[in-house]
């Protein structure tokens, strides 16, 4: 890795059509456009893009293909990652990207400007929280193995579970026992952070040791001082990471917002679909 290395985190793109979307809340395409247009005025130039899931609002073919013309605007690596609201077979079909398996989990590793970049699928069809199977792991636990010298940066969707045990919303996060798993897995990896999206509101926690960078997204905002709802707000932001040998920075680029309620979701509702837990969690 040379000195220093300045790369864009991108999350909760929710590409769709807000004409045909009763629950797109904001215009994300043009959110889009407007953000890859600051980022081509970044300097140093940036090396790569992470875009952390939650691609599309529906999932549709349509709204990746209309996500690849609209990152077609840029000439960075952009390393993807899917969330709860894509669907494994609308991304494979939209992106054009091949698989063994319409449904297949999409995880992969690659290596730019010397940095390793791993990418964990977290999504569980028809499932709110995250979580990742066995076979995910088995494959983690030898990929970290590779690129040992390498600083490594883990894209998820769904952040991990922050707390001492499993809590009541864990629609938030990846389910508690995958996190304690994947935290004593990451343990001595040279792992410079986690890159996550998913709650809708820019945040930063040390987990074990390494920083978990959530962001707040291209979509809508979440009102973090109410607690008794889940209250949507106009917001968004991207971040600019810059990684060097004492660690990683990363600064939040909010965009321009009133804070406008868009949307209100009722907490009893999501505590009532969070008690059916796929197998897949528990």
């Amino acid at each position: 890795m040379s000195a220093e290395v300045t790369f864009v985190h991108l999350t909760d793109l929710h590409i769709g059509d807000q004409a045909t979307d009763d629950h797109l809340f904001s215009n994300t395409a043009e959110t889009l456009k407007t953000i890859l247009a600051q980022v081509a005025t970044i300097e140093p130039k940036p090396s790569f893009i992470v875009a952390s899931g939650d691609l599309s609002n529906r999932g549709d073919p349509e709204s990746y293909e209309l996500l690849k013309q609209i990152m077609a605007a840029t000439d960075l690596p952009v390393v993807y990652a899917i969330g709860n609201h894509d669907t494994r077979e609308g991304f494979y079909a939209g992106m054009g990207i091949e698989t063994p398996a319409a449904d297949a989990p999409y995880f992969h590793d690659c290596v730019i400007a010397g940095v390793h970049i791993i990418t964990l699928d977290s999504s569980t069809p028809d499932y709110i929280g995250g979580t990742i199977e066995d076979g995910q792991f088995e494959w983690l636990e030898g990929v970290l193995d590779t690129h040992a010298d390498l600083p490594k940066l883990i894209v998820s969707h769904h952040p991990p579970a922050l707390g001492d045990g499993p809590d009541l919303t864990h629609w938030r996060h990846i389910a508690y026992d995958h996190s304690v798993r994947l935290g004593e897995m990451l343990k001595g990896r040279n792992v410079l952070g986690i890159l996550s999206g998913h709650i809708h509101h820019d945040r930063v926690s040390i987990w074990n040791g390494i920083p978990v960078v959530v962001g707040m997204g291209q979509h809508v905002a979440t009102d973090i001082l109410r607690n008794d709802i889940l209250r949507m707000v106009r917001g968004s932001s991207f971040a600019i990471g810059t990684i060097r040998r004492s660690g990683l920075t990363v600064a939040f680029v909010p965009q321009p917002t009133d804070r406008a309620e868009l949307n209100v979701y009722p907490l009893q509702m999501l505590l009532e679909r969070a008690a059916a837990i796929p197998a897949a969690a528990e």
